[in-house]
This record gives structure tokens, C-alpha cells and sequence, in this order.
């Protein structure tokens, strides 16, 4: 029985070390993401929409996020559009707002079958079908070495806007690469 205590006894470190090993990994593959310029602007930019929404809403009603399209043509969209859209919407969940996820929902009016919900005239209905409160729209508008994105909260039956943020980012290879169309 000693000797059994005593093995127990030298691995339990090697236990604990591995799970401190696979800490650090975590922990540095966090810093890395939250270090990333890409997403420090997009949660800088919904932290910004929250201070401005702050008393606006009720605490009970969603919010939808629509899909950041291309200003100059909003049918269209890129993995830019749909991670800007992604990012925005989960910050504002860490942030305490009440974000409906229509990726789940098979009784939503789907632009052109692609899945997303993009800017439409309908999308005040799909806000009305779900109780939504406000929806966040936004557009991005490319020029030679920088993407200009433009985030707003609109409350779905009056059209006012309840907050809205302007940024920029830099056109390095990670941000064109998601530019491509698809």
C-alpha cells in the first residue's frame, strides 16, 4: 500500500504538469488571436456599438447581425463580410446583448440561397418574425490598400440608427486573401 502511495505520489506532478503544459498552449494561442489586428479592430469596434447602446435596449429582445456586404454591389459579400459579421456578433454576446444566431433557423428568408441573411427590404419582416429589437447591418468599401467597414444598429421598424462605427483596415495578404468572392 506504500509503495502503491508513494508511485501516486511521483506521477501526480507529471499529471499536473501536463495539464499546466496544455494551460500555456491555450493561453498562447488565445493571446495570439486577441493580438491579431483583424480582430482587435472588429472587437473594437462592437465594444464602441455597446457604450453607444448603452440604455438604448431592452434586455429581454434579440438583436439579429446581418451580413457585411460589398457597398458597391450589397448582394455580394466575401469571407471578410461573413467574419467582420461573425466577430461583431460575438462581442456584442460577450458583451451581454442577446444575439440570435439565424444560422440555426430553418424559417428565415435566406438571400439568394447563400446561406446568410444580407441586407434586403424583407429583413425588417425576418426582425418582425423574430422579436428582434434592432438588427446590425454593415457594408465595406475596398480601395488599393485598405478596406473602409461600416457597422450599424438599426432598429427595425422606424429605421433609426441606435449606434453606428467606421474603421479601417489595413489590405495586408490575410485581408485580401478573404476579399476574393465566393
Amino acid at each position: 500500500m506504500k509503495r502503491r502511495a508513494s508511485l501516486s505520489l511521483l506521477v501526480l506532478p507529471l499529471l499536473l504538469g501536463a495539464c499546466a503544459t496544455d494551460r500555456k498552449a491555450e493561453d498562447s494561442n488565445y493571446s495570439s488571436v486577441s493580438s491579431n489586428a483583424f480582430v482587435a479592430a472588429n472587437y473594437k469596434a462592437a465594444d464602441a456599438l455597446l457604450a453607444q447602446l448603452n440604455g438604448k435596449l431592452a434586455a429581454d429582445k434579440p438583436l439579429i447581425m446581418a451580413t457585411v456586404v460589398n457597398i458597391d454591389a450589397l448582394e455580394q459579400t466575401s469571407t471578410l463580410g461573413r467574419l467582420v459579421s461573425e466577430q461583431i456578433s460575438t462581442r456584442l454576446a460577450q458583451g451581454g446583448l442577446k444575439m440570435l444566431e439565424m444560422k440555426l433557423r430553418n424559417n428565415v428568408y435566406f438571400k439568394r440561397n447563400q446561406g446568410e441573411l444580407m441586407l434586403t427590404r424583407e429583413i425588417g419582416e425576418v426582425a418582425h418574425t423574430h422579436n428582434a429589437q434592432a438588427i446590425v447591418v454593415g457594408s465595406y468599401a475596398e480601395s488599393s490598400d485598405t478596406v473602409f467597414v461600416n457597422i450599424k444598429v438599426i432598429q427595425p421598424n422606424t429605421n433609426f440608427v441606435l449606434a453606428g462605427q467606421d474603421f479601417v483596415l489595413a489590405k495586408e495578404s490575410i485581408v485580401r486573401s478573404m476579399l476574393q468572392r465566393n
